[in-house]
């Protein structure tokens, strides 16, 4: 990786959505030499992939809540076991492995408090935990 591949990193982190065209007239290159540098950052696992980040005011997210829950395991349940079961719940935004009596911190965006409540249950039945604790975010 050189000057060239970090200045382009520092403009994708900017503004993933800039066209191969912008990139090279901000960094002296042509447009097939910028893609081509970009694709070689890609599959050399420079670049992992691109995101959406969205506010709590995104289109239909509005009256949902963002919520974090501490979790405690049961006896049988450990680390692996409990990510590889929460990795399909898609509500759950984030996932941290913490000190103190939780085991795990995660956030999640549900519904409504109905949505919530399946959540709960679906951590208990499905995925090792034998308590939590729910905090509403009421503003971010």
């Amino acid at each position: 990786m050189d000057s060239q591949d970090e200045k382009i990193l520092g403009l994708l982190q900017e503004n993933a959505r800039r066209s191969f065209s912008e990139l090279g007239r901000m960094v002296g290159l042509s447009t097939n030499a910028t893609a081509a540098r970009v694709r070689r950052l890609e599959a050399e696992g420079v670049i992992l992939g691109y995101t959406v980040l969205t506010g709590s005011d995104a289109p239909g997210l509005r009256g949902g809540l963002e919520v974090f829950i501490d979790v405690r395991f049961d006896s049988v349940t450990d680390d692996e076991t409990f990510t590889t079961n929460i990795a399909p719940i898609e509500q759950i935004v984030d996932a941290v492995h913490v000190t103190g009596p939780y085991d795990y911190l995660l956030r999640a965006r549900v519904r409504d408090t109905g949505a919530l409540d399946q959540l709960l249950r679906r951590l208990k039945r499905d995925c090792g935990a034998a308590q939590t604790q729910t905090r509403v975010a009421l503003r971010s």
